[in-house]
């Protein structure tokens, strides 16, 4: 399992996979109408919704436009509290760190908490290359890990997962791990938590490294947050001697009274609660209370290449709430693993293409992996446009040659449009040929096999206007 899915094929490919799964699509329908249902539900009970929204954008941007000084200012209140901060480039690099900080205390095994940073890096992967194992803490992630998957949700990684199908993990992979499953394991909710919790507590208890993300950074006080709705979190965040977390720089925010607006959106946004389940916050070190040492890993690996992009820099306002993947109708179809990136849905499209790059054929195929319909947009609690961006990334794949032939005919059409003479030479032309047009564009099947190409008129508009009117 990769972090960025290398090998995988492009969008359209995954896709067309993906849709032909019908208990896939089934599993996805369910749970996604499920959580919007509620989200919409939550989310009407705050007459102060659109302010809420609008402050949080106006806080995420201002923080953008001065993260350096905020990083800096966050650097200094963690080393103050008795933290280490490490700066890591790329994901090589954070990789490297976090190997290097775990052999230092002698420990062959770490517990996580559920971290996107970590899976996007591939640090699993560069873990156990060093004879390291990392035993995911989350329910839904150790689900995918058990089984052998990649996460395909942003909140609900195994959301392509039905009871059945997670019972069965349990029950065949669980004793490779650790605790078996407990014998005739049913498939109902509370049985399928307690086998989890039975297996995930002897890790807890003898843990002695444990390696977290974190959903805000306070640069104020050096304060790291990380919001969790099962308690597993807390565990790994607590009872381990040391803790090390991997945070992307975007994730930083000014003050407490900032925190206070994103408190309040993402549950709600996230998994439609009022309030967080589990809300825990740790500020360095505090002697007899929590892990001795603390290591903050401050992750770009393409973060400041997106900042200096005006359009696609507002993708890094992004909380990962997940709201945008339950309404848009091309992830519900096609799940998450199309996306091949850790960021699945409408921010992955935006967002991995630009951490990433486009060079590769499937991040050149993602910000196409949309009908542009802005539910998206309408569902942001940071009010991310990401149709626009969907657009901007397009249009600078477009230039790149990506798209050779697209970029040829919309010259063509330019140029037609832009004449009278010529779109009127055109239309007459259209118009005279138009019982020997196919139904199928040739070049174009990608597009034309699944839609018919409209019926040219016997008769213009222009036509008609001079014939009746002149």
């Amino acid at each position: 399992m990769s972090g960025t899915f290398l090998g995988m094929p492009a969008f359209p490919v995954a896709a067309k996979a993906a849709v032909g799964d019908a208990t896939l699509r089934a599993n996805l329908r369910h749970a996604t109408h499920t959580i919007r249902d509620k989200r919409a539900a939550a989310v009407a009970e705050l007459e102060d919704w659109d302010r809420l929204r609008e402050a949080g954008k106006q806080i995420k941007d201002h923080t953008l436009r001065h993260l350096d000084r905020y990083l800096l200012k966050l650097e200094e209140a963690v080393t103050a509290a008795g933290g280490t901060v490490h700066w890591a480039a790329d994901a090589d690099e954070a990789n490297r760190i976090v190997t290097a900080l775990v052999r230092a205390t002698g420990e062959t095994e770490v517990v996580k908490v559920k971290s996107m940073a970590t899976q996007e890096i591939g640090l699993n992967e560069a873990l156990e290359a060093v004879g390291i194992a990392a035993y995911e803490t989350d329910l839904a992630e150790l689900i995918v890990q058990l089984g052998h998957d990649r996460p395909s949700h942003i909140l609900v990684p195994a959301i392509h997962r039905n009871r059945g199908e997670i019972r069965d993990i349990f029950r065949a992979e669980m004793g490779e791990w650790g605790r078996p499953a407990p014998d005739g394991l049913t498939d109902t909710p509370a049985d399928l938590a307690q086998a989890a919790r039975l297996h995930l507590r002897e890790k807890f208890l003898r843990a002695k490294v444990a390696v977290s993300g974190a959903n805000f950074m306070v640069a104020e006080t050096g304060t790291l947050v990380v919001l969790e709705s099962e308690g597993n979190g807390r565990m790994c965040l607590t009872l381990p001697e040391t803790l090390i977390s991997v945070v992307g720089i975007e994730k930083t925010v000014p003050t407490w009274r900032d925190l206070e607006v994103f408190l309040q959106t993402l549950p709600r946004s996230s998994t439609a609660e009022r309030m967080n389940p589990y809300t825990t916050m740790w500020t360095g070190t505090t002697d007899g209370d929590g892990p001795r040492d603390f290591h903050l890993v401050l992750l770009d690996n393409g973060r400041t290449d997106t900042l200096a992009d005006e359009v696609g820099r507002q993708a890094l306002r992004c909380i990962r709430c997940s709201a945008c993947l339950n309404v848009c109708p091309v992830y519900e179809r096609a799940g998450g693993h199309a996306y091949g990136s850790v960021y699945p849905g409408p921010i992955g499209a935006i967002l991995s293409p630009q951490l990433r790059g486009t060079e590769s054929e499937i991040d050149a195929s993602l910000p196409f992996a949309s009908s542009l319909c802005g539910a998206c947009y309408e569902v942001c609690p940071v009010a991310i446009d990401i149709p626009e961006v969907l657009v901007h990334l397009r249009e600078r794949i477009a230039d790149q040659g990506g798209h050779r032939l697209e970029r040829a005919a919309m010259k063509a059409a330019g140029a037609v449009l832009g004449s009278p003479r010529a779109l009127a030479a055109a239309e007459r032309l259209a118009a005279s040929t138009r019982r020997l047009h196919p139904k199928r564009l040739p070049g174009a099947s990608a597009w034309t096999d699944s839609r018919e190409l409209p019926e040219v008129p016997a008769e213009s508009f222009r036509a008609w206007w001079k014939r009746n009117r002149t």
